[in-house]
């Protein structure tokens, strides 16, 4: 080989060497599901595993998780799972994923304290290797090292990523806010930013959630005075529901009651267990015998000086909340006067529920207060300057917004326009969309295997799209199941047709209508019969004739359903 030859090759090799790949999985174009994966030719690593709550027309489903099929197909290149907080839409869907993926995890204390908590409920036979890490810690993923640094969510101990690689410094903010006044002290840490931004950052990933918004998002010190405000004016029992995991909004609940002598009580599996923890781990040093009671002597104190902390801030049907409000919680009733606080966002798609659940309670004599009324809540997620902040701190060669809908998305590219960053150097991904970066250059050059598992029970992606639509179709239509009973011998009607509806029409007020569809369908079926037609054959004449004549009758498309038993 000459010297030309050796040149050439050790080009070619090293234009291999030097290109890493950004692959989001989950968490844009949406919200929830967040996970994004980090790849060159020899090493993954993997942002996050969340989940998403299913939308209203996904009847039946739990939850969703992404679709992690190509880290299947290359789980022996999988270094770690690098999590940057605690919140289900990034440490939810960790339980259905590690049977599949043998991997560690690394977290900061209450994100690991949360996920075992998660872990205890699936009895997963081969336990993951959790490895607690902390701000300013570094750790090495194959040919990748990984830095935290701190950032400030609306849940304790969030951290940012400074992913180091051989092409140059890829930062990922995690969920983030700009919070001055932070309820544990712990400040954003800009100066570890700006020095990652000396050295030269070559791709910024930034939360884009909040982008919609203008100015600046409150900090969480703002909803304690909002609290205190609404605990001074509470005439009887205070009952108050957060998010679980929103250890700071517990925190200052918890404070709120000492202030104005009152006990507190949990109830709801998720609270009780995830506050056991925040304690254990130091991050509720307010929770102690002297102020908290077990939920089962609330009725041996006087009304006026309790706080129950409690499960349902989504308006879930089985949750604590949800039961108080319609009046079927075993151990407690709503009263008059009782003032119930809803301190938490509403995630897409559990609006009506959560109305549902506001308007049950007013109906029962409660006062309500939630996020419409009083500001009890404050987003965890930056507004616009802070967005820009984050972006002239960052300075990026390159931008990739994540964490929202396609609309935040695209907001987020905006802003980035505006402080500077060329358009050709900002890329809106969708999920499953690869973007290679060189040092100089970033493009996509394709897609992966991405999207949506669903979860019913215990069956995770054995629902799809066709078992969606027609729990869509019998949503909206109703049902129309057809006996027909044929002789073998004579291969003739052995009994009289029965129909039998089920959210289609009321039989008995439309029997007129049901004795016209047997009389179609007998004829069909005598003549079905005498060409010696299959059973197949006779289901689809029959699915047939029904769909038009219902149509052409009263304009409606139930899901018919023929069952034939041969005798």
């Amino acid at each position: 080989m000459n010297s030309y030859q050796k040149n050439k090759f050790q080009k070619k090799k090293n234009s291999h060497e030097l290109k890493v790949c950004v692959t989001p999985l989950g968490g844009c174009g949406e919200i929830g599901k967040n996970m994004t994966i980090i790849e060159n030719s020899n090493d993954i690593i993997v942002i996050d595993a969340g989940l998403m709550f299913p939308k209203e027309e996904m009847l039946g489903i739990d939850l969703i998780i992404p679709d992690i099929s190509y880290l299947k197909r290359n789980r022996q290149r999988i270094r770690g799972i690098v999590l940057t907080h605690g919140h289900e839409d990034h440490i939810g869907a960790l339980p259905y994923i590690i049977p599949e993926i043998d991997a560690p995890i690394y977290g900061t204390k209450l994100t690991l304290g949360l996920l075992e908590s998660k872990l205890e409920e699936f009895e997963i036979k081969k336990p993951p290797t959790l490895i607690c890490i902390k701000p300013k810690d570094k750790i090495t993923l194959g040919s990748f090292q990984v830095e935290f640094f701190r950032v400030s969510h609306s849940i304790a101990d969030g951290v940012g990523l400074a992913i180091f690689t051989n092409i140059g410094i890829i930062m990922h903010t995690g969920d983030f806010k700009v919070d001055q006044t932070p309820i544990d002290g712990e400040l954003i840490d800009f100066h570890k930013i700006a020095e990652y931004s000396n050295q030269g950052i070559l791709l910024l990933l930034s939360d884009s959630t909040n982008v919609e918004r203008s100015g600046y998002s409150p900090s969480e010190k703002e909803v304690g005075e909002h609290l205190y405000n609404a605990f001074a004016e509470a005439k009887k029992r205070i009952i108050v529901t957060t998010f679980a995991s929103n250890i700071h909004r517990i925190k200052q609940v918890i404070d709120c009651a000492i202030r104005y002598n009152r006990k507190v009580a949990i109830t709801g599996m998720s609270m009780n267990r995830t506050i056991s923890m925040a304690a254990k781990h130091g991050y509720l040093p307010n929770v102690n015998n002297k102020v908290m009671i077990p939920f089962e002597d609330v009725r041996r104190h006087l009304s006026k000086r309790i706080v129950i902390i409690t499960t349902g801030s989504q308006g879930e049907p089985m949750s604590a909340l949800s039961r108080m409000a319609t009046n079927s919680h075993k151990h407690l009733k709503i009263e008059k006067d009782d003032m119930v606080i809803i301190s938490a966002r509403v995630i897409p798609g559990n609006e009506s529920s959560i109305a549902n659940t506001i308007n049950n309670l007013f109906r029962l004599g409660a006062e309500v207060v939630y996020e419409k009324v009083s500001e009890v809540h404050v987003s965890g997620h930056a507004s616009s300057e802070e967005l820009k902040l984050m972006l002239n701190l960052a300075r990026p060669k390159f931008f990739v917004p994540v964490h929202g809908e396609y609309r935040h998305l695209v907001h987020h590219t905006k802003l980035a326009q505006k402080v500077g960053i060329p358009e050709n150097n900002i890329f809106i991904l969708e999920n499953g969309k690869k973007l290679e970066l060189t040092k100089d250059k970033a493009r996509i050059i394709g897609s992966v295997s991405s999207g949506m598992v669903l979860v019913d029970g215990k069956g995770v992606g054995d629902v799809g799209n066709i078992v969606l639509r027609d729990r869509q179709h019998l949503a909206n239509d109703g049902m129309v199941i057809v006996l027909i009973s044929i002789h073998k011998q004579s291969g003739k009607l052995n009994s009289p047709l029965e129909i039998i509806s089920r959210g289609f029409v009321y039989v008995r007020g439309s029997e007129e209508l049901f004795t016209k569809a047997k009389l179609k369908i007998e004829i069909a079926l005598n003549e079905c019969l005498s060409k010696n037609n299959n059973l197949p054959d006779i289901k689809n004449t029959v699915t047939g004739i029904l769909k038009k004549f219902f149509y052409e009758e009263i304009e409606r498309r139930p899901m018919i359903l023929p069952l034939i038993v041969e005798i």
